[in-house]
């Protein structure tokens, strides 16, 4: 009975100094717990936000392209300017702290769009690279996959359609909606998406390939979008830029370029939408950050309107940047199989002016060797500028066959890798 009654008088006595406790917190001991408590979600949404930051570095390269974007712990460039860049390009992702590339996107196989991308295979581990569907037979391309090769890393052409996780953000693939006969269209295309935030990338893509893109049934509207074709009247179509809608333009282009970019054509297109633009050329670099609701920028909006203004010696490489690429070869084919002509109808004048017995013996020779040259066939590709020998690398997707004599004709180079004849 003793024992019962001690414990009841123990817990008794907590009772008394709990209450006591608590009727003596003063008003200041309950206002400096209220502090705390509004100091730590504070900390803990500043913690939440800082988690879904990304930036979007649209990197001066001069003419070309060659966008960084952070996401976390995650990063992704789409294209890497031209041959000249790779060095400057790769200081500059180590200066962002970047040390390896969840995603290389090389959105077609223009030079100043995969140029410096063999420095950015060598210099960094990359998980997944996205290539066009469109292939080139040139030295700059051939590095291009010989860096890729030599580092064991596959590489594939995204579906339309597909979505990939980029830290907080994703993205989702917009092109090349088909196999197009230029490189520009079959550009690949992306939407990024960080909250309510959209950036759109479409590469070099021009009306053609907009077009298709707008049929997939995709959303394409953006918050932010990267010019196509770096300002070129050939895209941003008024029909694509009503769907697109974008607040802010990115030109990325050289101050002075002999294409004339930005156009004034797609300047007034901006200007009459009422898109504030921003240009590498007046610029530099321009970085735009991201926190999933706001987007700022390092810089003002250009308040120039200045279109490009392309010199007389350049009007003809303006034009011939704008014809379809197979229009540009033919064009390019006709001329050196007119001079060619031309060399020969004076060859063969010279030739039958010589009446002594060393032209006779020549004219043999040289009448010789072209029958050998005719019986000798080689292989060509659709796209390709150069003829290979059977079961080169190259010969993948396309194999037609010709004679020596014809691909020589046509303007036709060796490939320096399979070392065909000559």
């Amino acid at each position: 009975m003793r024992k019962i009654r001690r414990l009841f008088i123990g817990v008794l006595y907590c009772m008394i100094c709990l209450a006591v406790t608590g009727c003596g917190e003063t008003e200041d001991n309950r206002l400096t717990s209220r502090e705390v408590t509004l100091t730590d979600v504070e900390e803990t949404t500043e913690t939440q936000s800082s988690d879904g930051l990304m930036e979007v570095h649209f990197i001066d390269v001069g003419q070309g392209d060659a966008t960084l974007i952070k996401c976390g712990e995650a990063s992704m460039l789409i294209d890497a300017g031209d041959d000249s860049k790779g060095t400057m390009l790769q200081n500059y992702l180590m200066k962002q702290g970047i040390t390896r590339l969840d995603y290389l996107v090389l959105t077609h196989p223009d030079s100043d769009h995969i140029g410096g991308a063999p420095v950015m295979i060598t210099k960094f581990d990359i998980d997944k690279v996205f290539v066009s569907n469109y292939e080139k037979d040139n030295k700059t391309y051939l590095k291009l996959i010989q860096a890729l090769d030599n580092k064991n890393i596959s590489y594939t052409t995204p579906a339309v359609g597909s979505v990939y996780d980029l830290g907080n953000a994703s993205f989702t693939i917009l092109g090349p909606c088909a196999s197009y006969s230029d490189p520009n269209n079959a550009s690949v295309a992306l939407l990024l998406q960080n909250g309510k935030n959209r950036f759109l990338f479409t590469g070099d893509a021009e009306e053609n390939a907009e077009c298709d893109m707008m049929q997939t049934g995709i959303d394409i509207s953006a918050d932010v979008y990267q010019a196509g074709h770096h300002g070129s009247k050939s895209s941003s179509s008024e029909s694509f830029m009503e769907k697109v809608s974008p607040s802010y333009a990115v030109i990325s282009c050289a101050e002075g370029n002999s294409y004339g970019h930005p156009h004034a054509q797609t300047l007034n297109t901006f200007r009459s939408m009422g898109i504030q633009v921003f240009r590498t050329d007046e610029q530099g670099s321009i970085v735009a950050e991201s926190d999933g609701t706001a987007i700022t920028w390092n810089c003002a909006p250009s308040q120039t309107w200045k279109a490009g203004e392309p010199t007389q010696n350049s009007a003809q490489q303006v034009r011939k940047e704008e014809q379809p690429e197979e229009q540009q070869k033919q064009s390019e084919n006709d001329a050196a199989e007119q001079q060619k002509q031309s060399e020969n109808d004076a060859a063969e004048q010279q030739k039958q002016s010589e009446n002594d017995q060393s032209g006779q013996q020549q004219i043999q020779s040289d009448s010789g060797k072209a029958a050998q040259q005719t019986a000798v066939e080689v292989h060509i590709t659709k796209t390709g500028e150069k003829y290979h020998r059977e079961g080169c690398q190259y010969l993948k997707k396309s194999d037609i066959l010709i004679t020596l004599d014809e691909a020589k004709r046509m303007g036709y180079e060796p490939c320096s890798k399979c070392n065909p004849p000559r």
